[in-house]
């Protein structure tokens, strides 16, 4: 008789890595606050070793301070620091664009990609913004994904995890985004078409007209650090 294969534990230091993030991803730890190693520890229903490691791999990736002997403190992330991630997403993005269009998506990416502007329309017309931008991000994860450039996947994936909490603090604040689902079929009917430039130049205006838009929100309702 054949035993049973049974799917190998995940890691108890990865787990509370995801665990955490997500917490810190979601505002469901405030920008901010502070706790205590232990106090996470309890949090999270693990024993202080995986947490440390997870607390660790955090701050490496900027989400978090870590605090001597004080624990740690969750990053806020300023206006500043928007106007820069912004900046980077623009630029990284619209050239994944490009490559996708050069390189040529088959027709199960295309698809993915247009699946997603299905749900945000969808979303919309639910006014669901939750789901749209669930949708919306899904969106520019497959752009960067396929444009077959590892390098440009992981700077990008990093950035837009610090973009999010910013995100959906201000989702219900900015008006609603008709405009984006728009830009995005733009964006497939180029890449389809194999035009690298209007594939990049569609979103790099798109990408620099949602920048303005946020940071103008934070300025005007006075969320200088989140």
């Amino acid at each position: 008789m054949n035993k049973k294969q049974t799917k190998p534990k995940e890691p108890l230091a990865n787990k509370a890595y995801r665990e955490l993030k997500r917490k810190i991803l979601d505002n469901e730890l405030h920008t901010g606050s502070h706790m205590t190693e232990q106090e996470v520890s309890t949090l999270l229903e693990m024993s202080r070793t995986p947490t440390r490691e997870a607390m660790l791999q955090l701050a490496r990736e900027g989400l978090i301070e870590l605090k001597p002997r004080h624990g740690m403190r969750v990053k806020p992330v300023s206006i500043e620091d928007m106007k820069e991630i912004y900046e980077i997403l623009t630029g990284l993005e619209s050239t994944a664009a490009a490559l996708c269009a050069t390189n040529g998506l088959n027709n199960d990416q295309l698809s993915l990609m247009r699946e997603s502007v299905t749900a945000m329309d969808e979303a919309l017309q639910q006014d669901d913004l939750i789901q749209w931008a669930a949708a919306d991000e899904r969106f520019h994860r497959y752009l960067v994904e396929f444009s077959d450039n590892q390098r440009l996947q992981k700077l990008v994936s990093n950035f837009i995890e610090q973009s999010h909490r910013v995100r959906m603090l201000t989702l219900k604040m900015r008006p609603k985004p008709n405009s984006s689902n728009k830009d995005h079929l733009d964006v497939i009917n180029a890449i389809e078409s194999n035009n690298a430039e209007t594939a990049r130049l569609i979103h790099h205006q798109h990408r620099e007209k949602s920048g303005r838009m946020l940071i103008s929100l934070l300025e005007n309702f006075g969320l200088n650090h989140m």
